[in-house]
């Protein structure tokens, strides 16, 4: 039995899926399996994943259905210890799965484990999150508040985190009605950072792609069912921390809406925000008449084309 499951779902990803195997099986921990589930892609991303040969590596092919059904389906033909996930067009440093192994061990009950990552626009524009309350580099600890630690950048992101592949079959993976990447990670580490502790490594050892292929259109969010949050009502009546991180994801949620034009949504998610935790510059784009905050993000998108990164968020 392998230590590691790694998961890749994969739909229409031919021009990064051999580079992002490629640093997977450049790890220093190779006690891994690659469950790699084929989401209906249309284009050559299956024949790009073939071209790369190892026995590690088993192939899957579905009908698109969505990435939380392409990962609950790994997760069904997972076999190891700790699951972990990455996505088709990311990137893993060699170090990464030795920083989760190690984390296992030092902590060996948590629910979830985490480790540091980039996010990588271009060449000349790459990014460190910000995360509160965490020591300086290097770190590996227990998350003391998951919730306030990830208000500005999440301490959880898919392809830098492992879960015990035997809590995930208890809590039942990733929801399925959420789709188009519309939160389904976040509503499941919400519910493994409510039952269990969260581990962390400081230390970056994967790298998230940000480029044109990757942003959201208006018209896609619109077709998007985005995570409701509403089921953690009892949860943040008594956890001030929860509260804030997910009024900070429903304005995010809203803002989207409003951008593409669907009021009675943005009203829907706007009418659970206790307003003192909305951040002032979201506050400003939020009175701005939909035609103008169009304007202002496509200037937002314009400066970072010149590598300035703008957040309404912090």
């Amino acid at each position: 039995m392998p230590f590691f499951s790694v998961i890749i779902p994969l739909y229409n990803k031919e021009n990064s899926i051999r580079n992002t195997l490629s640093s997977l099986l450049a790890q220093t921990f190779s006690d891994f399996e690659v469950i790699l589930v084929n989401d209906g892609s249309t284009d050559n991303s299956e024949a790009r994943a073939l071209e790369i040969s190892d026995t590690r590596i088993r192939l899957f092919t579905t009908k698109n259905q969505g990435v939380s059904k392409a990962r609950n389906y790994g997760i069904t033909k997972a076999s190891g210890t700790l699951v972990a996930f990455l996505d088709a067009d990311d990137y893993w440093f060699p170090n990464h799965l030795e920083q989760l192994s190690n984390l296992y061990k030092m902590f060996p009950e948590c629910g979830l484990y985490c480790t540091n990552y980039e996010r990588f626009f271009n060449a000349d524009k790459v990014i460190k999150p910000k995360h509160i309350d965490i020591p300086s580099h290097p770190w590996q600890g227990i998350v003391k508040d998951f919730f306030k630690s990830s208000y500005i950048d999440r301490i959880a992101w898919t392809s830098a985190v492992a879960v015990p592949r035997t809590i995930l079959n208890e809590i039942g993976g990733f929801k399925t009605t959420i789709t188009l990447g519309a939160g389904e990670d976040t509503d499941l580490w919400i519910r493994l950072a409510l039952q269990y502790d969260v581990a962390f490594d400081n230390e970056i050892s994967s790298r998230h792609v940000l480029d044109a292929e990757n942003r959201i259109s208006l018209e896609k969010t619109l077709k998007r069912s985005y995570a409701r949050l509403d089921e953690f009502q009892e949860e943040e009546k008594q956890n001030p921390s929860l509260k804030k991180y997910l009024d900070l994801h429903r304005v995010f949620f809203a803002i989207q809406h409003k951008l593409a034009g669907n009021m009675k949504t943005y009203n829907f998610y706007m009418q659970s925000v206790d307003k003192t935790n909305i951040p002032l510059k979201a506050k400003l784009v939020m009175a701005m008449p939909v035609f103008v905050a169009r304007k202002f993000y496509a200037f937002k998108k314009y400066l970072e084309r010149k590598n300035i990164l703008v957040s309404i968020y912090d």
